[in-house]
C-alpha cells in the first residue's frame, strides 16, 4: 500500500503526490503560458486552453497506472513534476519523465534531487525492477542528469523528433533495481 501522504523537502523544495486540489494552480502558474524552452525540449505545443491542462491533470491524478508527483518552490508554487506512469506490474517497469516548467529552475539540483526520491519511490515503495525514459537528443542537460542519477543508454529512434531545424533523435535510457541499489547504497555509505 503505497503512502498518499507522501513527500520530501529539500532546502524549502517539496515533492510530494499531486492531488485534484492542485489542478487550478498546476495550469495557472506553469501553462499560463508554457515557458518556450520548456515547450521545446518536451515536445509540448506551444499554448494549451485552461480545460486541457486542468482535465487532463485530473485524468492523470486518477489514474491507477501512474504517480505524479508535484515540485513545490519555497514559495509555495508549483513548478514542475516528477512522473511514473505506463507501469506494468507484470514486468515491474514504469516510465519515468520530469519537467520543470520554468528555466529559473534550471541548475540548482532540484531536478536531480526529484529524480532521486521518484527512483527511491520506484524501487522501494512499487519495488520495480526497470524504469525507462526517453529524451531528446539536443536536451543534453537532462541526458547528462540522467547519466549522473545511474540511467543507462539503451538505444536512439534515429531522426524520430521533427524540430524547426530538421530533425533530432530519442535517446532511450533505463535504469534497473540493481543498479539503482548500487549507486543508493554506495550514496548512503558516503
Amino acid at each position: 500500500m503505497v503512502d498518499k501522504l507522501k513527500k520530501w523537502e529539500k532546502d524549502g523544495y517539496v515533492l510530494r503526490l499531486a492531488t485534484l486540489n492542485d489542478a487550478e494552480e498546476y495550469y495557472k502558474n506553469n501553462f499560463n503560458p508554457l515557458d518556450p524552452e520548456t515547450a521545446r525540449l518536451t515536445g509540448c505545443k506551444p499554448s494549451f486552453t485552461r480545460d486541457e491542462v486542468v482535465n487532463f491533470f485530473k485524468k492523470c491524478i486518477s489514474d491507477p497506472d501512474r504517480y505524479d508527483f508535484i515540485i513545490i518552490s519555497p514559495d509555495n508554487h508549483i513548478i514542475g513534476e516528477s512522473v511514473l506512469n505506463e507501469i506494468d506490474e507484470d514486468l515491474r517497469c514504469a516510465n519515468f519523465r520530469i519537467g520543470l516548467f520554468h528555466n529559473t529552475g534550471y541548475g540548482k539540483g532540484i531536478g536531480s534531487w526529484a529524480i532521486e526520491k521518484t527512483l527511491e519511490f520506484a524501487f522501494e515503495e512499487l519495488r520495480l525492477h526497470r524504469v525507462e525514459l526517453d529524451v531528446f537528443s539536443f536536451n543534453t542537460r537532462a541526458i547528462h542528469t540522467y547519466e549522473k542519477m545511474g540511467f543507462r543508454h539503451e538505444g536512439v529512434l534515429r531522426d524520430a523528433i521533427k524540430t524547426n531545424d530538421g530533425y533530432a533523435d530519442d535517446v532511450l535510457m533505463a535504469i534497473l533495481e540493481d543498479e539503482w541499489r548500487n549507486i543508493y547504497h554506495n550514496n548512503c555509505n558516503e
